[in-house]
Formats: C-alpha cells, sequence, structure tokens
C-alpha cells in the first residue's frame, strides 16, 4: 500500500495536499518532506513528478534517512513518461527501499547520483548525466556512485559523463545492472570493486571509455571496505551476454577478483592503448583512516595500515568462457 503525492515544479502549490493532479506541490523538498524520516515505514509513498525541470533550489539537498519497506516502498516515478521529470544531482544517504523510475538526472560536478548505505535501490529507465568536458576534467567525477550499500538493481537506464567511472560501485553486495547503456568516461565505464559481491552484470552496452569497458576489482582504501568481505576486491560476479565496443583499455577485466565468471560477452574495437582483456592484481591501500585499516587488519582482512602503502589482490576462479573478440582492419592493440 503506498500513498500517492504529485509534484508540479511550474504550477503546483507547496501548501494543498498533494493528492492528485490538480492539487499537485510545487517542490520536491516538500514531497519529501512528508515521508517520517529515520523510523520504518508502514505505509508507503509514490511521489508523481509532473512533466518539467526542478531546480536545485526545489528538491532536497540531502536525501536521507527513508526507510520503506517490501510492503512499503518509496517510489520517485516521473508521471508522464520517462524522461519527462529532469533533477539535478542526488545525494542519498541511508534509505531503504526507494524506486527511482524514468527519471532524468543530469549535473555538472562532482557525482551525480550518489548512494551511500543504503539498501534495496530499484533505478529503472533513468537517465543520469554527467555535464561538461570529461576530457579537460570539467565535469562529474562519478556518474553513478554506489559505496557500501546492499541489494542495488539498475535496470534498462542510460550512465554517462564522468572524468573517473561512469558506474562506480565499492563495497556493494547484492544486485544487478541489466540492459543499460553506460559509456562516456574517462576511466571504466564501470567497475564493482572493495568487496562488491554477488552481482549479475547482463545485457548492457558499454562503450567511448578510456582505461576499459568493465572490470571487476581494481583497487580500495581499506578503511572504505565493509566485514567479512574484506579480502578480494569482488566476489561472484557474474558478467554475461554485454557488448563491449570503443574502449581505449582493455574491454574487460579482473582485477582482485573471486569466482568471476565473464562469458558470452562481445568485444569489438577495444585495447588501442594497451590489451583486450586483463586479469590482474587489484590493490590495496589505506587512504587515512588508520584506525579503521587497522581493525579490518587485525579481523584478518588484507590490506595495510600504512597510509601510503599498497598490497597487490590476486586473482582466484576466474573463468572465460565463450566470448568474441573482434577487432576490425585498422584497428589493433596495443599489447597482446
Amino acid at each position: 500500500m503506498v500513498t500517492d503525492l504529485w509534484v508540479n515544479p511550474t504550477q503546483g502549490n507547496d501548501a494543498s495536499s498533494g493528492a492528485g493532479r490538480q492539487q499537485a506541490l510545487r517542490t520536491l523538498t516538500e514531497a519529501w518532506g512528508r515521508i517520517p524520516a529515520g523510523t520504518t515505514l508502514s505505509q508507503g509513498v509514490r511521489i508523481h513528478l509532473m512533466a518539467g525541470t526542478y531546480a536545485e533550489s526545489d528538491v532536497p539537498h540531502y536525501w536521507e534517512q527513508r526507510r520503506g519497506t517490501l510492503a512499503a516502498p518509496i517510489i520517485l516515478e516521473a508521471a508522464d513518461g520517462a524522461g519527462t521529470a529532469r533533477l539535478p544531482a542526488m545525494n542519498i544517504y541511508d534509505c531503504h527501499w526507494l524506486y527511482l523510475i524514468g527519471l532524468d538526472i543530469s549535473a555538472g560536478g562532482g557525482d551525480v547520483l550518489h548512494l551511500d548505505s543504503c539498501s534495496h535501490i530499484l533505478i529503472r529507465q533513468t537517465t543520469i548525466r554527467g555535464l561538461g568536458d570529461i576530457f579537460a576534467y570539467a565535469a562529474p567525477q562519478e556518474t553513478l556512485k554506489a559505496n557500501q550499500c546492499q541489494y542495488v538493481f539498475i535496470e534498462n537506464s542510460d550512465i554517462s559523463g564522468a572524468t573517473d567511472n561512469a558506474v562506480d560501485f565499492v563495497g556493494v553486495q547484492y544486485g544487478h545492472v541489466v540492459g543499460n547503456k553506460i559509456h562516456r568516461s574517462v576511466d571504466w565505464a564501470m567497475y564493482a570493486k572493495g568487496g562488491s559481491a554477488y552481482l549479475t552484470v547482463a545485457g548492457n552496452e558499454f562503450y567511448d571509455a578510456g582505461t576499459g569497458g568493465f572490470t571487476a576489482g581494481q583497487g580500495t582504501g581499506f578503511e572504505f571496505m565493509v566485514s567479512p568481505w574484506l579480502h578480494y576486491e569482488a566476489y561472484d560476479i557474474k558478467f554475461i551476454n554485454n557488448v563491449t565496443h570503443d574502449t581505449q583499455g582493455a574491454g574487460i577485466g579482473v582485477n582482485g577478483g573471486y569466482n568471476i565468471l565473464m562469458a558470452h560477452n562481445t568485444l569489438y574495437r577495444v585495447g588501442a592503448r594497451s590489451h583486450l582483456i586483463e586479469v590482474v592484481f587489484g590493490s590495496r591501500t589505506c587512504d587515512g583512516n588508520q584506525a579503521a585499516c587497522r581493525t579490518f587488519l587485525q579481523q584478518g582482512g588484507w590490506g595495510t595500515t600504512v597510509v601510503g602503502g599498497d598490497e597487490p589482490v590476486p586473482n582466484r576462479n576466474v573463468f572465460i568462457y565463450n566470448n568474441v573478440v573482434l577487432n576490425p582492419a585498422g584497428y589493433t592493440s596495443a599489447w597482446q
């Protein structure tokens, strides 16, 4: 069961009930404020976003501590069709059972959409776009960043525009990334690292990326990991039936992964500045919080307490099956 709230950014009124199109609120800040904070909901809320552009001044600066359930989720949905509700950057903390459907989220700095310590997040038919010149580093660092989250599901969305990664998962366990276009980034199009685990990445298109298309694992500050996933950079990642093309670096990679499957993918025009596929060490640093690094080290994690130190993370049980790799005439990889 959900309660419906309607928002009209041009003709709404925050003194209205929000119960229908004719009683719509004007700002998302008002609609979000009507959801009880810091408590588990017994009644879900669906916020219908009517067509228009939602100004930064009319949306929450920090979306936090809204806790839905399976039976009582929180839904933000474009009421007039996918892409008709245009939002600025969203920074979401400690929210649960939150669904973003049909939105258009764009920003020119920071992270366009940031999920921190959230669970049961669904992003569907949403465009997440970093604005600006990524090669001049005049654009967002990450388009979609999720850290220390669980049960994250991204479906049929378009995610692009980052000076680092279009999608960056750090310490994300459980979920899937299915049927998306992930592109226009200087580093990897996407990586899942920092103890990310139990993810299916399937049926996506990765392209126009610098360092590479997709990698399971990479390098992580020890203090940003989540117990008990303190050894490998990535666990139990299934990367299947994807298309990766036009990446300067490797089409796919594993950097410190355990039980990684990469099967039935197609790689096209990849590796111009390096190689086609890489299976290499990940890395583990301590980025400043030595107390947290020490705690994880004492728990048996792999890492270091030395700020500036760098420990290699090996791979185990990596399976690369039945992929097609094709560089057409005139396009070659720099290495093997």
